[in-house]
């Protein structure tokens, strides 16, 4: 894997506090930032530690967080939240993917503006699914609304939680998270899966968009907004070339050396096994990184070819 840029003039000794620090963009976020030399403790479940990093504990459900872990802490990444492919979309479910986001920001912001704690930054996560279930011709920017579906609206739910902290004069930065290209443990190596049978697998009609990122971007994206202070509110972190499923799909075959299978998996079939949670391999639209861009950032990874070529194994 290609090693993570270091912003120039990295604050190194500065001392950020992640919740989600276990999961996927977590543990190499973790990595990059201890590279560049800053100080980085978690919040989880289990206290301890692992490795350099201090893991303090927390419960958002009960509200249970000590506030003393904030002390000394200058940035907040906050990347907690169950995760939208673990389980179909029920009810309940639905429930509980806003709440770990949302209710887990407003414990956060409660603790340190009654402690009168100061961060010079907060930076949340958020995903470009702010935009909608649907497939368009439309690029979105970070100037277009909030869809009024279940995924536009928990991420506009997510980013309120941010804006409590912008309310409160910390500069706060919203990543809008594209789909995460990595080796092992993203949404790329279970769509990865069926080629284990020598096959590659198109869903639906192939002609919803496939916005994408490579973990190294999104890890120097996250750096770049804790050291860049002209930086707030929402930037999308998706790479520049646009794709749909179809073309997606050859691209990850022709590296992986397999053959795409012709007939797609109908998308009723695919609504039969999922319910409302297809629509995120069913749809999708083209995301413009012209922001993230004009702010300074250059993409490591802006070709698909050779992003999935860094990440499939050999």
């Amino acid at each position: 894997m290609a090693e993570t840029q270091t912003p120039e003039n990295a604050s190194t000794g500065s001392s950020v506090l992640i919740t989600g620090g276990s999961g996927l963009v977590g543990r190499y976020l973790t990595a990059a930032l201890l590279s560049a030399g800053y100080t980085v403790s978690h919040l989880s479940r289990n206290a301890g530690t692992s490795g350099k990093v201090r893991v303090f504990r927390w419960n958002p459900d009960k509200k249970i967080v000590d506030p003393a872990i904030f002390d000394g802490v200058d940035y907040l990444i906050h990347l907690a939240g169950a995760s939208l492919g673990e389980k179909c979309w029920t009810k309940k479910r639905k429930e509980e993917i806003v709440a770990s986001r949302v209710d887990s920001a407003r414990l956060i912001h409660k603790i340190i503006s009654e402690s009168r704690i100061t961060l010079k930054g907060y930076i949340t996560a958020s995903a470009t699914g702010y935009y909608g279930s649907l497939t368009s011709e439309r690029i979105f920017t970070e100037e277009d609304p909030p869809a009024e579906d279940f995924l536009g609206t928990t991420c506009r739910l997510w980013e309120e939680g941010a804006d409590l902290f912008a309310d409160t004069g910390i500069r706060t930065v919203k990543i809008r998270t594209a789909v995460v290209l990595e080796k092992s443990d993203s949404a790329l190596n279970r769509l990865m899966k069926p080629a284990k049978f020598g096959l590659v697998i198109r869903v639906g009609n192939g002609k919803q968009y496939f916005p994408w990122i490579h973990i190294n971007d999104l890890c120097n994206i996250y750096l770049m907004a804790l050291k860049d202070e002209n930086m707030s509110g929402a930037y999308n972190a998706a790479a520049p070339e646009h794709t749909n499923h179809n073309d997606f799909v050859r691209t990850m075959a022709g590296v992986m050396q397999r053959p795409v299978f012709l007939p797609p998996v109908p998308a009723g079939i695919i609504r039969l096994m999922l319910g409302e949670m297809s629509d995120i391999v069913l749809k999708g639209s083209r995301i413009s990184c012209k922001k993230i861009i004009k702010a300074g950032y250059s993409f490591q990874f802006g070709n698909l070819d050779e992003a999935l070529k860094n990440v499939i194994p050999g």
